[in-house]
């Protein structure tokens, strides 16, 4: 198979779409010899932060030494990111030829995989094939379910912030969606973002009831130095000043997470160095999270699709870009919760140029500009993401900013575009 026909096939129309349940990947694992069996993973699930949070690990892993594989979803500009080793996506021949593999022994199932499914088998595979020391796995969507759980107790099973997303599938409360994502609790180390009492006890319960030892992040313990835009420099969890290129408040709070399941882990005997921790945040690297893309005039990208994000977003604004005119270049699902959203950072917004994303659920960006008329801000529409990069930029100052956000399906676009204009 060559690469397109490869990706033509995983992405196939004959492939359902989310489907709950366990039992197709185990089967299609079973006949491919459990690859999964062979392998340890760091588990991640929650709302917000899981590539963040899966980056970081696989960095200090990998500056550690150890043969670190990393599981992420959605990609920003190859399908090939979200299987990665020890930084490296999976090379087209590699992914064509376990696809190659696998495909008949998924076509001949009587209930055939989700795409997410076969994709998480297809990774498996590599994985297993290169021998990883450790695989750091995020969940696709909520957790019980979620194909990924498929795995044995892992070596830690991280649950990183929880907030409303994908309601009409998890729940329409934190707690019912904090139900599904502790799905992927089932006994060993649970290592807990700090959330509401209410999305702590549904943890601690889940904890209780399998025998897991639960660890809350140390919240307190953060103490911010310096931030600009290369990145900040903080205390957290008894080190001092950690440097993470990443942004926000959010980052540190994830940097939190990170420390108390790095200390789990070193317990286990895991051979982490404090110098292993220290390269593996400040070298990390997850693109499209409040990404500096350019600096004439100062170009921000952001993957904030929900509104927690907003939330994060609108802080890392206040935090960033005080005073500034924003330009906000725009396109949304058309499933989201949009203007929920929207509202959080419409009063720091000056004008708006909306896009339509490259996804079928995308919400038309004409639509999308009527639907903001009500803030009363300048609304731009554009045909395509890169016209909309154009336009951003022409309306912008040197003095302003331009800050894209709404859709992680928009952002490969936007960065490519965005070095060009």
């Amino acid at each position: 198979m060559t690469i397109q026909e490869t990706l033509d096939y995983i992405h196939s129309v004959c492939w359902k779409g989310s489907v709950p349940g366990l039992s197709r990947t185990h089967e299609l694992l079973r006949r491919m010899g459990d690859p999964h069996k062979k392998l340890k993973f760091v588990h991640i699930a929650g709302t917000n932060g899981k590539g963040s949070t899966a980056s970081m690990l696989a960095s200090v892993f990998r500056k550690a030494g150890y043969n670190t594989g990393l599981y992420t979803s959605p990609y920003i500009i190859k399908f090939n990111e979200r299987m990665q080793i020890n930084g490296q996506m999976i090379p087209d021949e590699e992914l064509s030829a376990i696809t190659e593999q696998i495909r008949p022994l998924a076509d001949t199932m009587e209930d055939s995989p989700t795409e997410f499914e076969l994709v998480t088998c297809i990774a498996m595979e590599y994985f297993a094939r290169n021998h990883c020391d450790i695989v750091i796995l995020e969940v696709g969507m909520g957790g019980e379910f979620d194909s990924t759980n498929v795995i044995d107790c892992p070596e830690a099973a991280v649950i990183v912030n929880i907030g409303l997303d994908h309601t009409g599938v998890l729940g329409q409360t934190v707690e019912e969606i904090a139900h599904a994502k502790a799905g992927i609790i089932k006994g060993g180390s649970v290592i807990m973002y700090r959330s509401s009492p209410s999305v702590e006890a549904v943890f601690a319960g889940k904890c209780a009831e399998v025998g897991a030892e639960l660890h809350p992040a140390d919240f307190d313990s953060i103490k911010l130095h310096d931030q600009g835009f290369w990145g900040q420099r903080f205390d957290c969890a008894g080190r001092e000043d950690l440097e993470l290129p990443l942004l926000g408040e959010h980052q540190r709070k994830n940097t939190s997470v990170v420390l108390a399941t790095l200390d789990v882990l070193k317990d286990k005997g895991w051979n982490i160095t404090e110098e292993n921790i220290r390269e593996g945040l400040r070298t990390v690297s997850w693109p499209g999270r409040f990404e500096l893309l350019r600096k004439e005039p100062v170009f921000f990208a952001d993957g904030g699709h929900n509104p927690q994000c907003m939330e994060s977003l609108a802080e890392n604004i206040r935090s960033y870009l005080p005073g500034r005119g924003l330009t906000a270049l725009v396109g949304v699902m058309a499933d989201k919760d949009y203007m929920d959203m929207f509202a959080m950072v419409a009063p720091y917004i000056t004008r708006f140029v909306t896009v339509t994303p490259d996804n079928p659920r995308a919400l038309p960006a004409a639509e999308l500009a009527q639907a903001l008329s009500i803030f009363g801000k300048p609304t731009t529409v554009c045909e395509s993401v890169e016209e909309g990069v154009r336009a951003a930029i022409a309306q912008t100052s040197q003095e302003e900013a331009v800050v894209a956000f709404g859709s992680l399906y928009m952002l490969g676009t936007i960065r490519e575009a965005a070095k060009e204009a």
